[in-house]
């Protein structure tokens, strides 16, 4: 028997909107909405995943701007989906360079448009979906943040409204809605969830006295912002505090780190104090070099951006849950998470360099315990099966 809107699938249809073509080169970037994508449709949801790509964003695979049909960002997300079995359930949208669309790759727009339309919600993360026609035609909008505080103070401080036209508000910035909390609410019932992993394509490997690693961005695409009389920074802001890491720990650290070169009093910095800095282009270019450099690692060492700390958001990396399904010790800046994932064996939470270099000791110490740990911390808190199906029954979505 089919879906609610006669999919043929054991459930109905949901429209995840999230960008990977936007971001070739950027392994865990696409990692987050395959989750989404994978999971959903292991639990029989039929799902198609929309993208979407202006001409500023093309490039050949060596840099070079280039027409968006030619470009490496198609072939790069096609490669993808066709290897994950997504090649029917993925869509993009060519737009010119003012958002307006020109064309379709994947499916046609009345295809498109048709698959919104019978969808049982539009999932749009970080509101990445702009386009009126096709918010429209949707029956139910799910706003699903993944960048918690900055989108609710550009919303409180007048710059920006990115949850307009939209019917439902998710985040995986735990404490949103609580006293603790400093992000605003908007004046929305935010839904919050846990991010999901889907456990099978995240196998647990052997226990590794490799180095502590990590994967991200020193500044990211915005600025730090004001609001309420604090500074919400970016991680640079934050990761200073514990440079001085490797050196008082005695431990190899490594950081797969897109820096740029300008950076020079930063490289110093991290240079004088022993950290082993990798190009992430070529460590975690895709889904499966970013795997396999988190199977190659001995644990993480997570520094989010300053704004998730500051702010009490109880928000938890994407990467971080990857590192734990692998069998991956965790040791990571406290943002409030510790309120709701079980801390101390796997997952170790740190407030100041001290306790930072703490957390590295007791890791060090067992790491067979701590692997075996990280791996059921991922199961029991973050399982895609778990996390979806609370997703969609928090949202009241008939057959979740």
């Amino acid at each position: 028997m089919g879906g609610v809107n006669g999919t043929g699938t054991g459930r109905g249809r949901i429209v995840v909107a999230g960008s990977v073509a936007q971001k070739p080169w950027h392994g865990g970037h696409t990692w987050v909405f395959l989750q989404y994508a994978l999971g959903l449709k292991r639990l029989g949801w039929e799902v198609l995943l929309l993208d979407r790509l202006v001409p500023a964003m093309c490039a050949d695979e060596g840099g070079h701007a280039c027409p968006a049909e030619e470009s490496w960002n198609l072939r790069y997300a096609s490669r993808v989906m066709e290897r994950f079995g997504l090649e029917r359930e993925y869509a993009v949208i060519l737009e010119d360079e003012g958002g307006a669309p020109r064309g379709t790759h994947g499916s046609g727009p009345e295809e498109i448009l048709n698959r919104i339309r019978s969808a049982d919600l539009l999932l749009n993360v970080m509101g990445f979906l702009d386009d009126e026609e096709l918010l429209g035609a949707a029956r139910r909008r799910v706003f699903l943040d993944i960048d918690p505080g900055f989108g609710q103070m550009w919303h409180a401080l007048g710059w920006a409204d990115p949850f307009a036209g939209h019917d439902d508000f998710v985040t995986i910035g735990r404490n949103v809605g609580r006293p603790e909390c400093t992000i605003p609410d908007c004046g929305k019932r935010w839904i919050t969830t846990n991010q999901p992993i889907v456990l099978e394509h995240w196998p647990p490997a052997a226990p590794s006295d490799g180095p502590f690693t990590s994967i991200g961005t020193w500044r990211g695409r915005y600025d730090a912002i004001e609001y309420g009389g604090e500074r919400y920074g970016l991680r640079v802001h934050a990761f200073r505090d514990f440079a001085s890491l490797p050196r008082l720990s005695g431990e190899a650290f490594e950081l797969a780190l897109d820096i740029d070169a300008v950076e020079r009093a930063d490289l110093a910095l991290l240079e004088e104090n022993g950290w082993a800095l990798v190009d992430p282009r070529r460590e975690a270019a895709d889904p499966w070099s970013y795997r396999d450099y988190i199977a190659r690692s001995g644990a993480e060492f997570m520094v989010p951006k300053d704004a998730y700390v500051r702010s009490h958001s109880g928000w938890f990396s994407d990467r971080s849950i990857c590192y734990l399904a692998s069998g991956r010790p965790v040791v990571a800046q406290d943002t409030g998470f510790d309120d709701w994932y079980p801390t101390g064996d796997g997952l170790l939470a740190f407030n100041d360099l001290e306790e930072a270099a703490a957390a590295v000791d007791e890791i060090c110490g067992d790491r067979r315990r701590h692997s075996a740990a990280a791996r059921r911390v991922a199961e029991e808190c973050f399982d895609s099966d778990r996390v979806l199906t609370g997703l969609l029954d928090a949202l009241g979505v008939e057959g979740a």
